[in-house]
C-alpha cells in the first residue's frame, strides 16, 4: 500500500470569548445547509474518512455481523487453557460496539468449541517480521481449509483467528481485507472476504482491539501514526483508531455518521459562508444533535462533537468540546483526522497524555485563518454543549 507523506500542520489561535448560552440547533438566515453538503468523498482508493466508502470491498456497519470465531494451534506451539477463557477475552466486543454504535450494529460471536491445528509452524507465517498480505492470507486459508470439516461458512460475514497463548511468534493483531480482483479464498462455496488474524498484542490491548480491526473492515484508516518516535500525535486516547487503551476511545462522531450510526437530522453543516449555533448532545449517548460540520473543501472539514466520560471509560482525561480536522484525501496512518488541543498549556495527569486534555470548554474559540473557520463554545450542560460555528 503506497503511503502519502502528512500534511502542514494547522494554523489555529485560541481565544477567550463570553459565554453565552443557546439551547437549540440554529442558523442565521441563507446559511442552514442539508448535512449531505458536508459530506466528504474518500479520495485515498482504501480505508479512509470518506462518506462512499466501496461496500464491495468492505462490510457496511449495520444490522447484524456474524462472526465465526476460530481457535489455532502449531506443530511447534500446541493448544494450552480453555477455549472459554479465550473467548471472554474477545466477547466484551459485542457490547461495546453495540453501545457505539446506538443499537445499529451487532457483533455476535460464535465460537467453534475445538481446536484447528495448522499445518504450519507459528514462526514461519512471517508476523513477527511484518506479516505481507500473501503470507496473511495463506495463514487465513489454511485455517479456513482445516476447519471445514467442522463447520458452515456460509452463515458468517467475518472470521476471528485467535491463536494458542504458547504461539508467541504471532505477535500482532491486523485485519484481513480481501482482494475481489483475485481468486483469494473459498471454501465449500463461500469466498471468506473478511478476517481478524489476532496475535499476542490482544492481551495487551484488550477486547477493543476486536472492534478496532473489526472496523478496518467498514473501511476505516489507522489514526496513529506510521512514522516517527510518536505513535500517538493526531487523535491521541479520543478515537478507537488511535490509541485504543487510551482513556476514552471510541468511534467520533464523524465515524458514525460515515457508518450510518447518526442520522443526516444529527448534523449541523456549514458548508459556505456564514454562521450557526447548535447544541450538541455527547455522542456517548443516543439522541440529538451529534456533530457540527463546517466544509473547508473537497476533501477537508472541521468537526466540534460533545464528549462525556461514559462507563467503562469513567477515566476521560477531560471533556467538554472536541474540536478536529478531517481530510478524506489523507492516507491511513498519516492524520486523516488530527485532534486540535483546547488546552496546549495544562498540566496531564498521570495516565493521559497532552492531547488528551483537548477538549475545549465555555469561552474558548479556535479559530484557523486560512480557512476563515472559526468555533466558539458557548455554553456546557450536563450531557450537552452549545457552539457557534462560523465561517467567513
Amino acid at each position: 500500500m503506497k503511503l502519502r507523506p502528512l500534511t502542514a500542520a494547522l494554523a489555529l489561535t485560541i481565544t477567550l470569548t463570553a459565554a453565552t448560552p443557546a439551547l437549540a440547533d440554529t442558523a442565521r438566515p441563507g446559511t442552514a445547509a442539508p448535512a449531505s453538503d458536508c459530506a466528504l468523498p474518500g479520495q485515498t482508493g482504501w480505508t479512509d474518512e470518506g462518506h462512499n466508502t466501496d461496500y464491495t470491498q468492505f462490510q457496511q456497519p449495520l444490522g447484524t455481523k456474524h462472526v465465526l470465531m476460530l481457535f489455532v494451534d502449531f506443530p511447534d506451539a500446541p493448544a494450552t487453557g480453555s477455549l472459554d477463557d479465550y473467548y471472554r477475552e474477545l466477547a466484551p466486543a459485542q457490547d461495546w460496539m453495540k453501545q457505539d454504535s446506538y443499537g445499529r450494529l451487532h457483533l455476535e460471536i460464535d465460537p467453534l468449541k475445538r481446536w484447528i491445528t495448522m499445518p504450519q509452524t507459528s514462526a514461519s507465517y512471517g508476523f513477527q517480521r511484518g506479516i505481507t498480505f500473501d503470507q496473511q492470507e495463506l495463514y487465513v486459508k489454511q485455517a479456513v481449509q482445516a476447519a471445514a470439516p467442522y463447520t458452515d461458512f456460509s452463515k458468517y460475514d467475518m472470521l476471528y483467528i485467535v491463536p494458542t497463548k504458547t504461539a508467541s511468534a504471532i505477535a500482532f493483531s491486523p485485519t484481513y481485507l480481501y482482494d475481489p480482483t483475485t481468486a483469494g479464498i473459498t471454501v465449500n462455496g463461500t469466498r471468506i472476504k473478511w478476517a481478524i488474524t489476532f496475535g499476542q498484542d490482544m492481551y495487551h490491548w484488550g477486547y477493543k482491539v476486536a472492534d478496532h480491526e473489526t472496523s478496518h473492515t467498514f473501511g476505516l484508516p489507522d489514526l496513529y501514526a506510521f512514522t516517527g518516535t510518536d505513535v500517538h500525535p493526531y487523535v491521541g486516547g479520543w478515537d478507537l483508531m488511535g490509541n485504543i487503551a487510551g482513556p476514552a476511545p471510541q468511534h467520533t462522531g464523524w465515524e458514525r455518521w460515515k457508518f450510518g450510526w447518526i442520522d443526516d437530522r444529527q448534523v449541523a453543516c456549514l458548508p459556505a459562508s456564514g454562521s450557526r449555533t447548535a447544541r450538541l448532545e455527547a455522542v456517548e449517548r443516543p439522541g440529538g444533535t451529534k456533530i457540527a460540520v463546517i466544509r473547508t473543501g473537497e476533501s477537508t472539514a472541521y468537526v466540534a462533537e460533545s464528549r462525556r466520560a461514559i462507563a467503562g471509560d469513567a477515566n476521560a482525561c477531560s471533556t467538554g468540546v472536541l474540536i478536529y480536522k478531517v481530510d478524506t484525501s489523507t492516507q491511513t496512518g498519516y492524520g486523516p483526522v488530527q485532534v486540535v488541543n483546547g488546552n496546549p498549556g495544562a498540566t496531564a495527569p498521570t495516565g493521559c497524555t497532552a492531547l488528551d486534555m483537548a477538549a475545549y470548554q465555555p469561552g474558548q474559540s479556535f479559530s484557523d485563518p486560512t480557512t476563515g473557520v472559526r468555533i466558539d463554545v458557548l455554553h456546557r450542560g450536563p450531557l450537552s454543549d452549545t457552539v457557534r460555528i462560523t465561517k467567513q
